[in-house]
């Protein structure tokens, strides 16, 4: 077995979810190597050795859009490497280089796999559909790697020990006008508290919490349990929060130890984002909503009335 991980750089290392791909990576057995884009350095390479990865291509990036020079410089290197399996990320740019490396490679894209198993067969993905509600097994046959996306948080992040990777330098290849666009700008997001994707605790709020002043309540409770804050789709939508605070199927997949659910109901949607967290806590008025179907803990009660109660618990604590 010869896999291979896709990671994007992000603030000089690679990217949280290249780390659960050789998790899994690592699990299957077998030579482990990882296509890396992006600005490299020799930390960024010994966490990926640590992870697991014995080679590293990397390919820096410039400032056309990444995407169509990754896609072909990782069919060029498949052609002569032959690698069994190439993992990628839910990421915009990680999505974007497996749909053009399907097509230079004429391989199918099996998408929001939750486990890959090997047999003598081949390859078998497993992957959440309508909403995560189903999960149907796929064989991936033929010659050639199989290409699969991960869901975020489908496997756990954990060092192994190995040593420092060899680090192959890979050119840029000619797209022609595939890779004209460039990125004129760059807009780097202002994070407020412990970032929502790698939290221990999250507090979130649903549309049932009434208004933006009154999610006012939701921030000053994760405060006070040093949590990241958490919302709905439906409160993203209304302009309460920014979209950074989404969890669900569009938004962001959470998995924390403790996940605090505020007036939210529990569509399917939002559930898909935080099924998996460890204990959830549902604060809600209607004791049929579906949230409780999933919740560990369930209070059964107005969240204007439940919610202050617990600040004032917590800041009588001091």
């Amino acid at each position: 077995m010869k896999t291979w991980v896709f990671a994007e750089a992000r603030d000089g290392a690679a990217a949280a979810n290249a780390l659960e791909g050789l998790a899994k990576a690592r699990e299957l057995g077998g030579d482990i190597a990882v296509f890396y884009l992006g600005a490299g350095s020799n930390d960024a390479f010994a966490v990926l050795g640590d992870h697991g990865a014995t080679s590293v291509y990397h390919l820096p990036a410039g400032e056309s859009l990444p995407a169509p020079a990754a896609a072909a410089a990782m069919a060029e290197l498949a052609g002569s490497e032959a690698p069994d399996l190439i993992l990628f990320g839910m990421g915009n740019t990680e999505r974007d280089v497996a749909g053009r490396l399907s097509v230079r490679l004429g391989r199918p894209v099996l998408a929001n796999a939750v486990d890959i198993t090997a047999d003598e067969d081949g390859l078998v993905v497993t992957n959440e559909i309508l909403g995560g509600t189903t999960r149907v097994a796929s064989r991936s046959t033929g010659d050639g790697a199989a290409i699969v996306i991960t869901r975020p948080k489908a496997f756990t992040a954990e060092p192994a020990g190995g040593g420092v990777p060899e680090v192959v330098a890979v050119a840029s290849p000619d797209v022609g006008h595939a890779g004209e666009a460039g990125v004129l700008e760059r807009h780097e997001e202002v994070a407020e508290g412990p970032d929502l994707e790698a939290a221990d605790v999250v507090v979130s709020g649903g549309r049932g919490i009434g208004s933006g002043d009154e999610f006012e309540m939701i921030d000053r409770l994760a405060e006070l349990l040093g949590a990241a804050v958490g919302a709905t789709r439906a409160v993203v939508d209304a302009g309460w929060v920014p979209y950074s605070y989404q969890v669900g199927q569009t938004g962001k997949t959470v998995k924390p130890t403790i996940y605090l659910a505020c007036a939210i109901s529990g569509a399917m949607q939002h559930l898909v984002g935080m099924k998996d967290s460890s204990t959830i806590i549902a604060i809600n008025k209607d004791p049929d909503a579906p949230i409780f179907g999933v919740a560990d803990l369930g209070i059964v009660g107005d969240v204007h009335k439940v919610v202050p109660a617990l600040i004032e618990a917590l800041e009588a604590r001091g």
